[in-house]
């Protein structure tokens, strides 16, 4: 039986493979996408998701992938000695995120999927909020602004059909100091030249579960898929600047929603999936812990669709 669903994926680095296990499950249970939403890394598995990849299809793309090709770097980081701190000072990140945006381009042309034309959803032409089966987010922060993509594009004179879904992807994924904010020249209202610098969208909206909502009784559910991080961990390893570093990116993007509970509506349809201990930028992540990583997904699904009702949600959303 095949039932409708939308998705939203959250951010969360080489962890996004405990989505894939959980997306696996639901795909299992018959469930198929309409709209689907992400950040970060969640952003890339929403983008392959819309094209019409399933989650079997996807989980292969990741386990041949060698995650550490995405780290490519610019020519100041190939200094010796000094280059990631002159990558870090004079672009912003260690690593150009160019790599990222070519290899999800040729996934998505696979599918004949280029830029957000692609993605129209039929019958929703005229609707702003679900134009497109796909939004991604992002952060301006010259603007201090969260981006929801590719509707927002259009404030920097960029029509949204014609916005490349790798790019809009590419963006969502810039990790902060990891890899290099993505610049947006732009002629503002005033005819000034205006630049922006976006990153990632865990920034300000790693899990932006509420993004499909519109104030009514749904026609299908909205799950979210997030990761969650134990509430003690053994402390990281911070003995040299890099390892450093990388701690603090952990920490800033994993202690992000720990801050803020979910509200019950947003509780109730979410699959909260183990991180297994492992870290955002863990990219040497073994096979042995992808699988591990990949099974408690599945697992985390099954308990939660043993106590999901999409009529007792709706209960809740009218009463």
């Amino acid at each position: 039986m095949t039932m409708y669903a939308d998705a939203v994926f959250e951010g969360g680095g080489v962890k996004a493979i405990g989505i894939l296990g959980a997306l696996s499950e639901a795909e299992r249970r018959g469930y198929r996408w309409v709209n689907v939403a992400g950040t970060s890394a969640g952003a890339i598995i929403a983008s392959l998701v819309a094209a019409g990849y399933t989650a079997a299809e996807i989980k292969d793309l990741f386990y041949e992938l060698d995650f550490n090709i995405f780290k490519e770097k610019g020519w100041l980081n190939r200094v010796p000695y000094i280059g990631p701190a002159l990558s870090l000072w004079f672009e912003g990140g260690l690593y150009k995120g160019d790599y990222l945006e070519q290899w999800l381009k040729a996934k998505l042309a696979a599918k004949g999927v280029h830029t957000f034309k692609d993605l129209i959803l039929e019958g929703y032409e005229n609707d702003p909020r679900f134009r497109y089966k796909l939004v991604v987010i992002a952060t301006d922060v010259s603007r201090r602004k969260l981006l929801k993509l590719p509707q927002d594009i259009g404030d920097y004179n960029i029509s949204p059909d014609d916005l490349e879904v790798c790019k809009a992807v590419r963006i969502s994924a810039s990790l902060p100091f990891f890899y290099e904010p993505y610049k947006l020249s732009y002629t503002d209202a005033a005819n000034q030249k205006q630049t922006c610098y976006i990153i990632d969208g865990g920034v300000l909206s790693n899990f932006p579960v509420w993004i499909f909502d519109s104030g009514e009784i749904p026609l299908w559910p909205t799950f979210g898929f997030k990761i969650v991080e134990p509430n003690v961990t053994a402390p990281l390893q911070t003995n040299n600047p890099f390892t450093l570093f990388k701690a603090i990116i952990s920490t800033m993007l994993e202690a992000h929603d720990k801050l803020h509970e979910l509200d019950r509506k947003s509780n109730i349809r979410t699959i909260s999936i183990p991180s297994a201990g492992i870290k955002t930028v863990d990219f040497d992540i073994s096979k042995r812990l992808k699988d591990k990583l990949y099974q408690t997904g599945v697992q985390a699904t099954v308990v939660f669709f043993e106590g999901w009702s999409f009529e007792e949600y709706k209960l809740h959303l009218s009463s």
